[in-house]
């Protein structure tokens, strides 16, 4: 696994996660080997009235990523990041997205089996 994405409010290790998936703001691109960054604006899938999180899979899926950090993943999204191959470490809120990059490299963070949101929140 060598990069990550974890959803977040700005471009940096030091911003906080964006708890929302399919409307974050943003993707923080870590390449694991490097700690090297890349930010992927999301701002257009926060305009959408459906399909935010296919959206959502389809960029990070582009930017070669196998794993997602965040806070809350409804069902439609699961499903198509499950497709894609993206693992899932959700409830993450509340942390810097570099928090949450230490807590996955210590082995704390959990890869979801399902969604934990409803479908519409």
């Amino acid at each position: 696994m060598h990069k990550i994405a974890i959803t977040s409010e700005g471009p940096s290790l030091d911003d906080q996660l964006d708890p929302r998936f399919g409307r974050a703001a943003g993707f923080v691109v870590v390449d694991l080997e490097t700690m090297a960054t890349q930010y992927l604006d999301n701002g257009q899938s926060q305009v959408m009235a459906q399909g935010a999180g296919i959206q959502a899979t389809e960029l990070i899926a582009r930017a070669g990523v196998s794993c997602l950090l965040t806070g809350f993943v409804g069902p439609k999204a699961f499903k198509a990041l499950a497709a894609v191959g993206i693992k899932v470490g959700q409830n993450l809120e509340g942390l810097t997205v570099r928090q949450a990059v230490e807590r996955f490299q210590a082995g704390q963070v959990e890869m979801a089996q399902a969604a934990n949101r409803e479908a519409g929140r």
